[in-house]
This record gives C-alpha cells, structure tokens and sequence, in this order.
C-alpha cells in the first residue's frame, strides 16, 4: 500500500490489489474513505468536510496521474508515482 501523497496531515494510498472503479484511499486522524478517482466523490467511509473538500481538489488537480498510478496497478508493474501534495 504505498502512500503517493501526504498534505495537511491527510495520508493518500493506493492498494496494489485493488478492486473497480478506479479509486484511491484517504486517511485523516483515524478516519478513513475511499474517493472515486473519476468523479472525487466517496465511495465508502467518511472525513471531516474540511477534509473532504481538500482531497476532492486535489484528486480534481491530479486526476490524470490517479488514472496513471491506477492503470499500473491494473498492469501490475508496481511503478506507482508519488503525487504532489496540496500548499
């Protein structure tokens, strides 16, 4: 599960043997949800609103390198890349 992204204590992962539709994980002081990468929207669990609205912007901001990360774990080379983090 490596981490591809940390910004204002918010922890970005992505699973090597994942499920559809493409997603990724997002983690903040114990709470844990998983956004759609297409459409920044949950898919399951929760954060706080403050929370949520950065991980959407930043999962707008960086959709195309989501979809890179996630066709690699489709192909299964393991070369997922480390993402920019919100400033």
């Amino acid at each position: 599960m490596p981490e591809i992204s940390r910004f204002f204590s918010i922890r970005i992962t992505m699973y090597y043997d994942e499920h559809r539709p493409p997603h990724f994980h997002a983690e903040y002081n114990g709470q844990k949800a998983e956004i759609d990468i297409r459409s920044a929207k949950v898919i399951k669990g929760a954060l706080p609103n403050r929370q949520l609205k950065l991980v959407t912007a930043w999962a707008i901001i960086h959709q195309e390198e989501l979809l890179e990360n996630w066709n690699e774990i489709e192909k299964g080379t393991g070369n997922v890349r480390a993402i920019d983090p919100l400033r």
